[in-house]
């Protein structure tokens, strides 16, 4: 971890009146990081100190997860809202236009942001996400029935088995952050299930007017790669990067390739 970066944490309040909980990080221009479904910003806890201290890194816990609020009501979570959340966070933070990185779901909340508040984002990066919606190419069968067991680990096993290579877990045992955020109660779980499994943003991805790189595992079955040229056959002028072998968690798995690519992109700088 690098030393003596100046972090903050604080809260803001949505316009529901949901508390939405932030943490920045180091220095320099805004870097907002999104974590995938049913997690709170500690998704990105092995890999944030990569774009320190160039940037100010911004990670939020998306509402019912971390700090928080967790509303009852199921009209509360969808990706659209969350996207709308992170721009509360920005203005709460006074920050007119960041750069915006999200995985998974997060990458989901991130397109909404960049189609919905185009004059926010500056750059754009989607990790291991989709469309959504009837375009997008789902996870088979045999994954969502793993995902479904109801014998004690299993499904965390299954998931496990989802973001990491066997050879990368036996050098690398957990602890992992990426499996969900042990405090989420039920409904939020039941929330945040709804929100990423009803997200579609197919009409609204030419709108994304912020320069996009999409990053994507070539061995992920949670969200299949196939997704990668549908989302950059509809973002005006996407570049795309794969990496070969990687599954869902490709972000840690190949940390240094994909750190290293997407601080050249937000620079601008060759790839």
């Amino acid at each position: 971890m690098i030393e003596n970066v100046y972090t903050e944490e604080g809260t803001t309040t949505a316009p529901d009146g949901t508390t939405l909980a932030y943490q920045t990080r180091g220095t320099g221009h805004p870097l907002v990081l999104l974590a995938g479904q049913a997690n709170s910003h500690h998704w990105w806890d092995t890999v944030r100190d990569d774009f320190h201290p160039a940037r100010r890194t911004i990670t939020v816990d998306y509402r019912g997860t971390g700090a928080s609020g967790r509303p009852e009501a199921m009209d509360g979570y969808a990706t659209w809202q969350f996207a709308d959340d992170v721009i509360t966070v920005l203005d709460a933070l006074g920050i007119e236009r960041a750069d915006l990185y999200g995985t998974s779901m997060g990458g989901r909340v991130a397109q909404w942001a960049a189609a919905r508040h185009p004059g926010r984002i500056r750059r754009l990066v989607l990790g291991c996400t989709s469309p959504g919606g009837p375009h997008a190419v789902e996870r088979d069968a045999e994954v969502r029935h793993a995902l479904a067991r109801t014998e004690p680990g299993a499904a965390e096993e299954a998931l496990t088995d989802l973001m990491y290579t066997p050879a990368w877990r036996a050098s690398h045992p957990g602890p992992y952050n990426t499996l969900g955020d042990p405090s989420m109660p039920p409904h939020a779980r039941r929330g945040h299930l709804r929100a990423s499994s009803g997200h579609d943003a197919w009409d609204a991805l030419p709108y994304i007017m912020a320069p996009t790189l999409i990053l994507h595992g070539d061995q992920d079955r949670l969200t299949p790669p196939d997704n990668v040229p549908l989302l950059a056959s509809r973002i005006p002028d996407a570049m795309t990067l794969m990496f070969p072998g990687a599954r869902h968690a490709y972000f840690e798995e190949c940390r240094a390739e994909a750190g290293t690519a997407v601080v050249r992109f937000l620079k601008g700088a060759p790839l």
